[in-house]
């Protein structure tokens, strides 16, 4: 069977609860491989709630789909604040990546209450945005920036992460509607140790499973690397 579109290969899936420091409860799931403990932790954040991004973007959605069996990834997804998807509905109201940082800390407390191994946060457009502002603040081994817009993040918040020992990894596609590979350059210029890298026909969307694989394979060659090549059917042969 070749894995591709919206095949979800086998793991272990929970329907959580997380609870902000402002009394909401977010709505999410946890995969984690079926049968063996995982590796490290994805904490995904999704696009714009408020452009129809949620925990179900589809590059979020099938690294949980295929990640736990292929990766040995487990892979948190969840709708921020006012976001709703197949799941349910988070609480509160979105308020454009303020009050979000409470659901970047919610998640990363329900890591740790877990002991969920080696977190990273992947942030995806707008979620991007949540992991420059926010994820310094938590104890994590690096980030996944995919399709960053740099929008809401401040060049001083940018900056910040050179004083952070946590890996930086940024993809940019090479068609993108907000920030093109040589902006980015400049723009994270800030960070020495940022690795950049420009995907050669890559729109801000991940369109299509060409481009999808390539994200996927640029997040396990970041955080489990010993799991390259990603197979491409399943089981793999």
């Amino acid at each position: 069977m070749e894995i591709r579109g919206p095949l979800e290969l086998p793991a272990h899936r929970e329907d959580i609860t997380l609870e902000t420091a402002d009394r909401l409860t977010l709505v999410g799931e946890l995969a984690v491989p079926e049968a063996a403990a995982p590796v490290a932790t994805l904490v995904t954040l999704h696009p714009l709630p408020t452009a129809g991004g949620f925990m179900d973007s589809h590059i979020l959605r099938k690294a949980a789909a295929r990640l736990p069996a292929t990766a040995d990834l487990a892979v948190l997804r969840f709708n921020t604040r006012g976001t709703t998807s197949p799941r349910g509905t988070s609480e509160g109201a979105f308020d454009g990546g303020a009050s979000e940082q409470f659901d970047v800390a919610a998640a990363m407390e329900f890591v740790r209450e877990r002991a969920l191994p080696r977190p990273w946060l992947v942030g995806w457009s707008f979620g991007t945005e949540l992991a420059l502002k926010y994820g310094r603040e938590h104890d994590i081994e690096g980030v996944v920036l995919l399709s960053p817009p740099l929008h809401r993040a401040s060049e001083e918040e940018v900056a910040a992460w050179s004083a952070s020992t946590a890996t930086v990894v940024i993809l940019v596609p090479e068609f993108d509607d907000y920030l093109r590979p040589a902006e980015a350059r400049e723009r994270f210029a800030s960070i020495p140790h940022a690795e950049i890298i420009a995907v050669e026909g890559g729109k801000h969307l991940w369109v299509g499973e060409t481009q999808t694989r390539r994200v996927l394979t640029e997040i396990v060659a970041a955080v489990n690397p010993s799991a390259l090549p990603l197979p491409t059917t399943w089981p793999p042969q």
